[in-house]
């Protein structure tokens, strides 16, 4: 895994701007320069000076990029009032909540400049879009622009995504722009849905700042894949029971996926862990010549669908000069493996040392005609 500390070039507004990184790009070898891109300000890149020592990649690890970088369709701006409260209670995640006393902010505007100077801690918006502007679309990914500097958001009071970290273990994200994938199962395609933000602000300026606001979806010939980025569940330790459909993960921690593990705090495990993510397919889908890309993972792994083992990569060697992290997980998916409705895949990981998990995408399962299409993409660095 790339452990990247980095110097911005400055000037550049918000842009696409060239990163100088200098770090270890293959895990216990010699240090290497290497070029990437992000999309940040030229006023600086750490906002606080207690947050310096933190790298490039804890800013960037949870937040999910629509797949191969392609270009999103907008289906709905989300630009305007939003209502706003400042304080913190999980009921103003739900659908029931009435905000009706809430204050209105606009949306993307920083909350001091909405009457709201000089406020840091918790603060929340509530936003409803019309489920039937959507009825066409198979995915839909919901753009929050730039948030000052940790969220979680919700729709329809489902948690479907985070950026950051929350105190106690607070790590701001407020230079990265969000994407959220949004669970097409979790909308109400014949009416009103809700989307909840929970926004923790450190210091200095808070909220929804800037960029595109909106629903969005993938261009047309990706709208057959299943995706997988988001939110996931994870656990340390190994058991067999663990990649079984019917295992109940409830109790599971929350991770964002594609990224590493010390976005939740896991640093050095030298030990295994899983994941598990629930996935629908429709009635009418394909179940058959598919296959399931898994993205980049640290170090070694084995993936089930449905309890069915599909693959694994593993190339015994020992930390330094191990080189499966740096391989994107391929595997076929049995014929018909897949059923209408719920389905399962689970990820045991062997780290072996320094950071661990699935750290870069994509991951989603698709046409296995279609897969050297997206393999031939753009470079994929700016996931991790």
């Amino acid at each position: 895994m790339t452990s990247l500390y980095c110097n911005m070039t400055p000037g550049l507004g918000h842009s696409r701007m060239f990163v100088m990184c200098q770090g270890n790009k293959s895990k216990g070898q010699n240090n290497k320069t290497t070029i990437t891109t992000a999309h940040c300000s030229g006023s600086g890149f750490i906002k606080h000076q207690a947050m310096r020592k933190y790298t490039f990649i804890l800013i960037l690890i949870s937040i999910i990029t629509p797949l191969f970088g392609q270009s999103l369709d907008r289906i709905q701006s989300l630009r305007g009032y939003w209502k706003f409260s400042i304080g913190d209670r999980s009921e103003w995640a739900s659908t029931s909540y009435d905000d009706k006393e809430w204050e209105e902010i606009y949306v993307p505007r920083r909350w001091e400049s909405e009457g709201f100077n000089g406020y840091d801690g918790y603060a929340w918006y509530r936003k409803t879009f019309d489920g039937r502007d959507l009825r066409d679309e198979k995915v839909v990914y919901l753009k929050l622009g730039y948030i000052d500097d940790v969220d979680e958001v919700f729709v329809n009071g489902k948690k479907i995504g985070f950026s950051g970290s929350f105190l106690p273990n607070y790590s701001t994200a407020y230079r990265a722009e969000r994407i959220y994938g949004i669970p097409t199962e979790l909308i109400n395609f014949y009416g009103e849905n809700l989307i909840a933000v929970r926004v923790f602000d450190y210091g200095g300026e808070g909220g929804i700042y800037s960029g595109d606001v909106g629903l969005y979806a993938p261009e047309e010939w990706a709208k057959d894949a299943i995706y997988l980025e988001g939110l996931w569940k994870i656990k340390i330790g190994d058991r067999s029971e663990y990649k079984e459909a019917g295992y109940d993960d409830e109790k599971w921690e929350n991770i964002m996926v594609p990224s590493n593990w010390r976005s939740i705090g896991i640093n050095n495990l030298r030990d295994y862990a899983w994941y598990r993510k629930e996935f629908i397919v429709n009635p009418d889908a394909k179940t058959t010549d598919l296959t399931l890309i898994g993205g980049k993972i640290d170090d070694f792994d084995e993936i089930f669908v449905n309890g069915v083992k599909i693959g694994e990569t593993n190339d015994g060697r020992r930390l330094g000069s191990s080189r499966s992290f740096s391989e994107t997980r391929v595997y076929a998916i049995p014929n018909n493996l897949l059923k209408p409705g719920s389905n399962i895949v689970a990820v045991r990981v062997r780290d072996i040392g320094d950071n661990g998990g699935i750290y870069e995408g994509p991951v989603m399962i698709l046409p296995s005609s279609q897969v050297s299409r997206v393999l031939r993409q753009n470079d994929w660095s700016f996931w991790r």
